[in-house]
């Protein structure tokens, strides 16, 4: 019996995988999991899997991608499901070729009509009896993620299919979610949200053990949607019931999503949870400078100095408050203290980068991010010089910090590191591109925006530019990072994009508005979105900092 687990990137199907096969070892099944522990049974597809991911390889076309995925799949297949199936009583796979097929259709555009049979060529006949859909919310998917990487930061490039932006995701849910409907007999839907993780593996259990007895997956109801929000007093109300109910079951997703907003209502919230999530709750306070918040940073410096750190937002880098956190963790964390620093052209942080250089170089040169003074060259030469000379910047470590550093400057030394770094590390050398306008800028990024939106549109924050808004036009409605691009900005062409783009990306059109939310029309805006988005947790959130602290008018939310 071949059972399939499918889901976006977060959604927590490998988890729920893994715990499903030791359930069914217990149950006295022989059970084989070709994907445990989250590395593939296959050392061929394992290095595919890892060539796909590799934003190096940023020329890579939509149809060599699925050619490349169904390989993967198809080694995968012959070289150890095939066989499993012939040994065990139920085989596991987190993944199949759905994947490739979503992923080609939905993600990336191509026609059924040429992806299908290179699925079906790579089955050769092989179809799952049961598949297991983890269905979630790409917000909640997306934080999910983001708390595993604030817990334990990963080392590395990130992944080529990141560079795409938030909306590709959303696309795969509705690929998903149409396979799931073409085909009830063999998948089921399961949302992961409001239920613990040893919930859904006693559902998931069950109903393999029912199916290997012959039954039919069972039919699943809704949830009834929730009651209309009519104003952004009610949509922080809103937000806060999903935090309290959070902070029981899932208590690192409730301070995550603390992360910025302001008030003695979210304080208290993260108060209570500062012993058992410091590290979140510290990450949280990122853009929070008020009295509070420092006290809290004080707080929680022991337990999340990394954390404090990171939450030292470039606003308010250069407070008291801010040095006196860094002289105390100087020693213990140096690289952080030196990232921490980034923008700062003061006499302190030149100090401070002086006496930090030998203990962390990569975190003192990415602090020079947007200085282009000689001092700030001194000390990238005299890094790169160490490094090995122009040349290191063909190894991919020395390119990302060299672009990091290099991030917001148009003269030639900076695009000579560029044209060194491309090769290696082409998704680093976009994003190096911000605030930029000159026109080789704009014909890289307009060279390259079809296979890195997310990089290029990076770039474009707040620049009233036409070729800017021209990039940000072509995309339509999918990419959300077009919004994020235009944050605080007013002007027709700004309010255009978000009448455009309102109904696709409701939260993150609110978010666009920035300050904007605290004027009529901004708020009609959040308020029109939240009456047709009531079940937009996103958009709550968004919304939520329209509107005052909810502690001080004594708001519940409506029932």
């Amino acid at each position: 019996m071949l059972i399939v687990f499918e889901g976006i990137d977060g959604s927590g199907k490998t988890t729920l995988s893994n715990r499903v096969a030791q359930e069914l070892r217990h149950a006295g099944l022989r059970v084989r999991h070709v994907r445990e522990g989250g590395t593939l049974a296959s050392t061929v597809s394992e290095d595919l899997r890892r060539f796909t991911r590799d934003p190096a390889h940023l020329a890579l076309t939509p149809t060599a991608e699925l050619l490349l995925y169904a390989a993967r799949e198809a080694q995968l297949l012959e070289e150890v499901t095939r066989p499993a199936l012939a040994e065990h009583e139920i085989v596991i796979t987190d993944r199949f070729l759905y994947t490739a097929e979503v992923l080609a259709r939905w993600g990336r555009g191509l026609p059924e009509g040429v992806v299908r049979p290179v699925v079906e060529a790579s089955a050769r006949g092989l179809t799952p009896d049961r598949v297991f859909l983890m269905d979630v919310d790409p917000a909640l998917a997306r934080a999910r993620r983001r708390i595993s990487k604030i817990l334990v930061p990963k080392v590395g490039a990130p992944s080529r299919k990141g560079l795409a932006g938030a909306g590709l995701q959303v696309r795969l849910r509705s690929g998903y979610r149409t396979l799931a409907a073409e085909a009830p007999e063999r998948w089921t839907l399961l949302e992961n949200a409001g239920v613990t993780l040893d919930q859904l593996v006693q559902q998931v259990v069950q109903e393999i053990l029912q199916a290997r007895a012959g039954a039919a997956p069972s039919a699943r109801t809704g949830r009834p949607p929730p009651s209309s929000v009519r104003s952004v007093e009610e949509a922080r109300a809103r937000f806060l019931q999903h935090i309290d109910t959070w902070m029981t079951e899932e208590p690192p997703l409730a301070a995550y999503f603390l992360l910025g907003m302001e008030g003695a209502d979210m304080m208290e919230r993260r108060k209570r949870m500062a012993e058992r999530c410091p590290e979140l709750v510290a990450h949280s306070l990122a853009g929070c400078s008020d009295e509070a918040s420092w006290q809290l940073r004080r707080q929680l410096v022991d337990t999340a100095p990394r954390q404090v750190l990171e939450s030292l937002s470039q606003e308010f880098a250069d407070a008291p408050e801010a040095w006196a956190l860094r002289e105390k963790l100087i020693a213990l964390y140096p690289r952080e203290v030196a990232v921490s620093l980034s923008g700062l052209d003061s006499e302190q942080a030149w100090r401070m980068r002086e006496h930090l250089y030998f203990a962390s170089w990569e975190g003192v040169i990415t602090s020079l991010a947007g200085l282009d003074s000689p001092r700030a060259w001194a000390d990238r030469l005299r890094w790169l010089s160490d490094a090995g000379g122009e040349e290191a910047l063909g190894l991919e470590n020395v390119a990302r910090t060299g672009c990091r550093s290099i991030r917001g400057l148009d003269g030639e030394q900076a695009w000579r590191w560029r044209e060194r770094a491309w090769a290696i590390a082409p998704d680093a050398v976009l994003r190096s591109l911000a605030g930029l306008t000159s026109t080789r800028s704009w014909e890289l990024r307009e060279q390259h925006v079809a296979r890195a939106p997310r990089a290029v549109l990076s770039t474009l924050d707040g620049l009233d530019h036409s070729r800017a808004w021209a990039l940000r036009e072509s995309f339509g409605a999918q990419c959300e990072e077009v919004l994020d691009s235009i944050f605080g900005m007013e002007g027709s062409a700004a309010w255009g994009l978000r009448t455009a783009l309102a109904d696709t990306w409701p939260a993150t059109t609110v978010r666009s508005l920035g300050p904007l939310l605290q004027t009529p029309r901004g708020r009609a805006l959040a308020e029109r979105l939240l009456a047709s988005n009531p079940q937009d947790f996103a958009l709550l959130r968004q919304a939520a900092r329209g509107a005052p602290d909810t502690s001080l008018g004594g708001l519940h939310a409506t029932a």
